[in-house]
């Protein structure tokens, strides 16, 4: 097995002078490093992956290297210690990984064209040119870029152009010195493209660029939030920008949603580009994202994790920071909601399978790097530790404390003992110590709440979906209760609070006893006795949070087993009309787990149905089908959720009304409203499926340049029933000029994963073709969905088995391990709930 070596003890480089020329006929570039830097000792090691290196030399003297592919690195012995010069010639490929240089396709007037960029984050800078690349060796960069350009094309990178439109004129582009940074931030990209600029206040120069396949009102609205958002930050960290532009590309083949590299931030097209018919939901991912790959631009990029094992001090805060710059922009929004119906479930979930990663993890290997970029643990988790830490904090001392970091460390590295110093200086509070159970712990605990005679008793212990070994585990939980009297923080494994009949007139007015309020901190309540009975009994005076976490924290303790599934159908009989977009959220949730239940059982599925129309009929009845001018953008999101619930349970008027749609819309489906046109497609499939349909949407996918529509499109495709259709769609996968391997796993694997008859297919699909997957995808993001999304959706024996008979054997392959390993322990716990609960759920269910 390969050792992990870290070479920037070894060398340390201060400057890179960069020289590349791309030959994109030959799929092929040539370059020259030169690195000046300090050698520690007589050996020097640099990283480079599939790189022909043609020479290397120290001090102006030609060396022998050698090349040790095993370990991506050039060696060169017998050197004079002290500040040298390292000259390297190499030449490379032009790779399809979406790593290193790589191509992005796309068409634009039936032309097949592309774009050139980079994507360097993790390790994959050493795929572009030799040199230290560890996020420790920072250095400042010089770049020169040739490649065989054509009149309109156009290059960009992390800096200005030395001379604005030299190289236009004469082919060379020449870029102006970065600041010091890590080898995973440089970047660049070349082609057709188009853009549009403004400044900040401050005369930032902002741009948001695309290929020419879009609109360029497409890029309107990203521009604009890019500048606002960095006039935010500018604000609340009193730390001016630190970078001359601030470029936003986007890209038609991209491995994840964005990558911050420094001045030129890369994304997914549907994540910066908004189209004219978009919904309310896709314009708030766009602007979390833009908010979020800005805030790395001070945390991440300024100021630089010592090593990837502090993955989460990027990651954690750029997510958290995305949503407190966004409300801060959009107030209206209420985008704090978004967080608690996509980040906390997420991390609820993965986060109490045994098997699952700390936030802060030890890397002891290569192949683990790619993966910490866990979105549940590091994103998720991490980012709700943060709006934990932030509340307990207040806002003032949390951001003094980030500006003082900032200022202290900028283009340097830090660990996260230095984010908690500055914390605690600005706070007066023990920062790290309240930190440190929740970081270098995996998993969360639940509190039970229990009346033992007029004793409030509260217990802590680790919670698991599933078998778990319990260690003992405790964590400083910040209580944060409606109530007055009682204890702000809880670090011990029980505590008994006396007087509870006093503290309950005391409080009678706050309404029934919570933990938790607003839902910012990592754990689940366990209310049992009349504590449980007085919540139920009061649902309709909580707020929104309150009733969502009510639904959110008793289906969890279900799939633990703590109590039966039946008492959700039971909660469900007696929930009270909702309106609330996030509460109506948790019920879909809900909903759709209780369908495994129901499997074959047709007098069951008509009564979940019937349940259905119950819970999510009266909100469609109230706003229409179809969106209204000038309704509130939460409307629109309500009727979404609910409208795609009726749709499954097959609600006849619903159904009737939304088959309409498709009748109007059918000769340009496309112009179908955004915030519905996910259920008008699934809709038709599910009522009139035929080869003409599915003909149909696949042209329209294979066409469309709305990365939204097409994610719309392959969701409604995985409803077919025929055989013979789902079999058509899988013999699309491979093929790139319908199904680009970037969206792959997230819009078509899973959805079929999900539905019943394609399930199957697509499992059995993916092991045929699993050494395909591994060569496509083994260097992308998404690799690791294709063992995480079997385990998100098996519930049955049969499944379980076929899981581990195909991932068992690849367990010695540390990219992949810990995924495996969770993936069984997830179905196993699914399986056994499945096992224990369904009668009853079928027999709650039927009744009535």
């Amino acid at each position: 097995m390969t050792e992990l070596q870290r070479l920037y003890q070894g060398f340390q480089p201060e400057h890179y002078s960069l020289e590349l020329m791309v030959d994109r006929k030959a799929r092929a570039f040539s370059g020259q490093v030169t690195i000046q830097g300090h050698l520690s000792g007589s050996e020097l090691a640099l990283h480079q992956k599939e790189l022909e290196i043609v020479s290397l030399a120290v001090a102006g003297q030609d060396c022998d290297f050698l090349v040790e592919e095993e370990q991506d690195l050039v060696r060169a012995a017998g050197l004079e210690p002290g500040d040298v010069s390292v000259v390297v010639n190499y030449r490379g490929k032009i790779n399809d990984r979406m790593t290193g240089i790589y191509p992005s396709y796309y068409r634009l007037d039936g032309q097949d064209k592309e774009i050139i960029s980079t994507q360097f984050e993790s390790h994959f800078a050493r795929e572009a040119f030799p040199c230290i690349d560890e996020p420790e060796a920072k250095a400042t960069f010089d770049l020169t870029l040739r490649f065989d350009q054509v009149e309109g094309e156009i290059a960009l990178s992390n800096m200005p152009e030395q001379v604005p439109g030299q190289g236009a004129q004469t082919g060379v582009w020449t870029f102006e010195r970065t600041p010091r940074m890590s080898t995973y931030l440089l970047a660049f990209g070349i082609g057709d493209l188009q853009g549009i600029t403004d400044r900040t206040e401050r005369g930032t120069l902002v741009g948001v660029y695309a290929s020419k396949a879009h609109p360029e009102r497409n890029l309107e609205f990203a521009l604009d939030i890019a500048k606002r958002v960095i006039a935010f930050y500018e604000d609340y960290f009193d730390v001016p920008y630190p970078i001359p532009q601030s470029l936003h590309l986007a890209l038609p083949d991209f491995s994840s949603g964005a990558m911050e590299n420094w001045g030129l931030v890369t994304y997914r097209e549907v994540y910066l580009l908004v189209d004219a018919n978009s919904s309310f939901h896709s314009r708030q991912q766009v602007a979390l994202v833009i908010a979020h790959e800005v805030a790395h631009q001070w945390f991440g990029n300024l100021v630089t994790m010592e090593w990837w094992d502090d993955l989460w001090l990027n990651e954690s805060f750029a997510n958290m920071m995305e949503y407190v710059s966004v409300d801060h922009l959009e107030p209206g929004w209420n985008i704090l909601e978004d967080f608690q119906t996509s980040g906390i479930p997420l991390s609820l979930r993965r986060d109490a399978t045994d098997g699952v990663q700390s936030v802060h993890v030890q890397v002891n290997h290569p192949d683990e790097v790619n993966t910490l970029f866990d979105p549940a643990i590091v994103y998720a988790k991490g980012s709700r530790l943060m709006h934990m830490l932030h509340r307990w904090l207040g806002d003032q001392a949390f951001s003094q404390g980030l500006g003082d970091y900032f200022r202290k460390h900028q283009y340097g590295n830090t660990v996260g003992a230095d984010l908690w110093a500055a914390l605690e200086a600005a706070s007066g509070k023990e920062v790290g110590a309240f930190m440190e159970s929740w970081l270098e712990q995996p998993g969360y605990p639940v509190v039970t709440v229990a009346l033992e005679g007029d004793d409030l008793v509260l217990t802590q212990e680790q919670f698991f979906l599933g078998q778990g070994e319990d260690k003992g585990r405790l964590w400083h939980i910040p209580l944060n209760s409606n109530w007055q009297g009682l204890p702000d923080m809880m670090t011990t494994g029980r505590l008994v609070i006396p007087g509870y009949a006093a503290l309950a007139a005391a409080n009678a007015e706050a309404g029934a006893l919570r933990f938790n309020d607003g839902n910012t901190a990592h754990y689940i309540c366990d209310y049992q006795g009349l504590i449980g009975a007085s919540l139920v009994e009061n649902i309709s005076d909580l707020d929104a949070i309150s009733r969502l976490q009510l639904v959110q924290e008793q289906q969890l303790l279900a799939e633990a087993g703590r109590i039966s599934y039946a008492s959700l159908v039971a909660l469900m009989k007696k929930w009270p009309e909702e309106k609330a977009f996030i509460v109506l959220s948790a019920w879909a949730n809900v909903v759709r787990a209780l369908a495994r239940f129901v499997d074959q059982d047709k007098e069951a599925q008509a009564a979940l149905d019937q349940k259905v129309s119950q819970l999510f009929g009266p909100v469609v009845q109230t706003l229409g089908v179809v969106p209204q001018a000038g309704e509130a953008e939460q409307d629109e999101l309500v009727r979404q959720v609910a409208l795609g619930q009726l749709v499954e349970a097959g609600d006849v008027p619903v159904v009737k009304e939304v088959a309409a749609l498709f009748e109007q819309y059918q000769e340009h489906l496309e112009d179908t409203p955004a915030s519905i046109r996910s259920q008008v497609l699934i809709n038709q499939m599910k009522s009139a499926e035929s080869a003409e349909l599915v003909e149909l949407y696949l042209a329209l996918y294979k066409n469309a340049t709305d990365g939204t529509f097409q994610r719309q499109l392959a969701a409604a495709l995985s409803y077919a029933q025929e055989e013979e259709y789902l079999q058509l769609l899988l013999s699309k996968w491979q093929d790139k000029s319908v199904v680009k391997p970037q969206d792959l796993a997230m819009s078509w694997y899973r959805a079929f994963l999900l539905q019943a008859k394609a399930s199957s297919l697509a499992w059995d699909w993916a092991g045929r073709n699993w050494d395909w997957i591994v060569d496509a995808l083994g260097g992308d993001m998404s690799f690791d969905k294709y063992i995480i999304y079997p385990a998100n959706s098996f519930h049955r024996q049969d499944q379980l088995q076929a899981y581990k008979d195909f991932f068992q054997p690849k367990l010695d392959d540390l990219s992949m391990q810990r995924n495996i390993i969770m993936g069984m322990n997830e179905i196993e716990a699914r399986v056994a709930l499945m096992e224990r609960d369904r009668e009853q759920v079928l027999a709650a269910l039927k009744a009535n």
